[in-house]
């Protein structure tokens, strides 16, 4: 990709040669250089608090062993649901504060979702990239992936309902503190004969 990407820039024709335009240009480049390699150098110093943290914290064991959540991600859901248990006394009041969850609107013979408008954007995009990245890493995640792609469901609308559906269960581990665990889970969608289950197994 990276090279293909240089043989085009190589063989790319200039839009214009006018020094008035290119001058200007390429200071404004310049500058914007600078600008990334001191946020470069900052950055790497947040990621090193950051890691720091949260190896610190009381409850990281709840988050330390997630599928899919890597460093970037694992803070991010600790901080996402905090310490406080009665602020979300049950897994939809959270869905509903993140933003996963649907609003259902009706007008007379009329039904349609969206979004919740108002909901904390990076909240919910945190949920949703730990949701894709569970894909990869968590067997059942794979498994209802790949029955919602063979419905004709669009990557971004599978993504959020799984994200939907992990909030359920990183709730309940995160009101119990216990830790996931993907083989009792498995052992749980086979004991209620869950189609996912057959899925799994098949």
């Amino acid at each position: 990709m990276v090279a293909e990407r240089l043989a085009l820039i190589r063989n790319a024709l200039a839009l214009t040669t006018d020094e008035a335009v290119l001058e200007p240009a390429l200071i404004h480049l310049s500058a914007l250089v600078d600008q990334l390699r001191l946020f470069h150098k900052h950055i790497g110093a947040l990621e090193k608090q950051l890691a720091s943290l949260f190896k610190e914290h009381s409850e990281a064991y709840l988050f330390r062993d997630l599928p899919g959540a890597g460093a970037a991600l694992k803070p991010r859901l600790l901080v996402a649901l905090g310490q406080d248990r009665t602020l979300y006394p049950d897994p939809a009041s959270f869905q509903k504060f993140s933003g996963v969850a649907p609003v259902i609107e009706r007008s007379g013979s009329q039904c349609w979702t969206h979004w919740r408008w108002q909901a904390p954007r990076f909240l919910r995009q945190t949920l949703i990239e730990w949701a894709g990245q569970t894909v990869v890493y968590s067997t059942w995640a794979g498994a209802y992936y790949k029955m919602m792609k063979a419905k004709g469901k669009t990557h971004h609308v599978i993504l959020r309902a799984l994200a939907f559906k992990w909030v359920r269960i990183l709730w309940k581990c995160w009101q119990t503190r216990t830790p996931y665990d993907e083989a009792r889970y498995l052992k749980q969608l086979a004991a209620r004969k869950s189609p996912l289950a057959l899925k799994i197994n098949a």
